[in-house]
C-alpha cells in the first residue's frame, strides 16, 4: 500500500520545494526569452562614448644626408666600359673615405650593363655598352655635403640621383608629437563634453597612424656639371623636418 502525503510529511515538503524550483526555473526562461525578443533587431547597449582624432607636430634639423651618387660610361665592348667605369667609381669611394665617410656609410646601390643600340633601315646593330654604377653615401656632418658633391664631379661622377636630408633618431621627435596629439584629441573631447552637457570619465581605445618626414628637393644630375671643374662649393641646405603623429581616442562620457 503506497503511503499518503499526511502519512508521510517530509516527502510532502520535498516534493513541494521542487515544485516551486521547478516554477521558478521556468519563469526565470520565460523573462530570459521574452528580454531577448524585445532585443531582436535592437543594437545591444553598451557604454556611451565620443571619438576624436589628434594631430601633434614638432620641428627638428636633419643631422644626416643621403647622396646618391652615379656614373655612367660608354665603350666600344663590355671589358673597355667596365674598367674606365670601376676606375672613376673606385676613386671617388677611396675620396669619400679620405673625407671621414665611414665604410660602412657607404654602399653600391646598383650596377648595370648595357648595350647600346643603332637603327637602320629596319635593322638593329648593336654599336656599344654602357656601364652605370650607383654609390649611396650617409653624409653625417650636413656642412660636408658641398664639398662631397664638389669632389665626386672632379672624380667624373656624372650623375646625382638626389639629395635628402632627414634625422638619424627621430624617437624623441615622435614621442614629443604624439603627447601633441593627445593633448589635441583630449582638447576636442573636452570642448565638444561641455556642448553636450556630458563629463570624460576616461580613455576607452587609442590608436596611432604613421607620421611623414618631407624630403628638400633633389639635387638635380644636370647642376653637377657646373661644379666639376671645382671652382665653387654648392650650398646644400637641409632646412628643417616636421615630425608629425596623428592618433584616434575613444572616451568613455556619462
Amino acid at each position: 500500500m503506497i503511503p499518503t502525503f499526511r502519512e508521510r510529511p517530509i516527502f510532502a515538503s520535498l516534493f513541494t520545494i521542487l515544485a516551486v524550483a521547478l516554477i521558478l526555473f521556468v519563469g526565470i526562461l520565460s523573462l530570459k526569452s521574452y528580454a531577448e525578443w524585445k532585443e531582436v533587431g535592437h543594437e545591444p547597449s553598451g557604454r556611451d562614448t565620443i571619438t576624436l582624432d589628434g594631430e601633434g607636430k614638432v620641428s627638428g634639423e636633419p643631422d644626416l644626408a643621403q647622396v646618391d651618387i652615379g656614373l655612367f660610361t660608354e665603350g666600344e665592348d663590355v671589358p673597355s666600359a667596365q674598367d674606365l667605369n670601376t676606375q672613376k667609381v673606385n676613386a671617388i669611394i677611396r675620396a669619400l673615405k679620405e673625407l671621414s665617410i665611414a665604410e660602412a656609410d657607404i654602399q653600391t646601390s646598383s650596377y648595370s650593363i648595357t648595350p647600346r643600340y643603332q637603327y637602320e633601315e629596319g635593322k638593329q646593330t648593336v654599336i656599344g655598352y654602357a656601364v652605370s654604377q650607383n654609390v649611396s653615401v650617409k653624409v653625417r656632418v650636413l656642412a660636408n655635403v658641398g664639398t662631397v658633391l664638389q669632389k665626386v664631379g672632379q672624380l667624373g661622377a656624372n650623375q646625382v640621383n638626389g639629395v635628402s636630408f632627414t634625422i638619424d633618431d627621430p624617437s624623441a621627435l615622435k614621442q614629443e608629437a604624439r603627447k601633441l596629439a593627445l593633448k589635441d584629441a583630449e582638447d576636442k573631447a573636452e570642448e565638444l563634453a561641455d556642448a553636450l552637457g556630458v563629463n570624460i570619465v576616461r580613455v576607452v581605445t587609442f590608436s596611432e597612424g604613421g607620421g611623414s618626414y618631407p624630403q628638400p628637393y633633389p639635387y638635380a644630375a644636370r647642376e653637377l656639371s657646373a661644379m666639376s671643374d671645382g671652382a665653387f662649393i654648392p650650398e646644400i641646405e637641409p632646412g628643417s623636418l616636421d615630425v608629425t603623429s596623428n592618433v584616434s581616442v575613444t572616451f568613455e562620457i556619462r
